[in-house]
């Protein structure tokens, strides 16, 4: 139940990057009846047409699915290097600006890691 609800939350935080609607009043406004089939904003059909996420809200990026996004952001690695045994230098690797968004929707830094 618990990853199911992180996963919702996730969701809602990352929808710019994803197909999913991040306009729910516009999608709602379009909706001529509540019990009428849901459409979508006209910001998420452009979305989903482009397959680019909205320029104005920053660079446009390559949108995902939940499960694509969650696997670009699995790349990101933290290695310890060590030399002899003797000394250790912790490597960061360089997020894309995908990941630099994602990251920055659900306020995770990894200056702090």
């Amino acid at each position: 139940m618990l990853a199911y609800y992180l996963g919702w939350h996730m969701r809602g935080a990352l929808a710019p990057l994803l197909f999913d609607d991040d306009d729910k009043a516009a999608a709602a406004a379009r909706r001529a009846s509540p019990v009428t089939k849901a459409v979508v904003s006209k910001a998420a059909e452009k979305k989903a047409r482009g397959r680019l996420t909205d320029p104005a809200h920053g660079e446009a990026l390559p949108v995902h699915s939940f499960r694509t996004l969650l696997a670009d952001l699995g790349t990101l690695t933290k290695n310890t290097v060590c030399f002899g045994g003797k000394s250790e230098l912790t490597v960061l690797a360089k997020p894309t600006p995908v990941q630099h968004r994602a990251l920055g929707l659900l306020g995770a830094d990894l200056a702090g890691m």
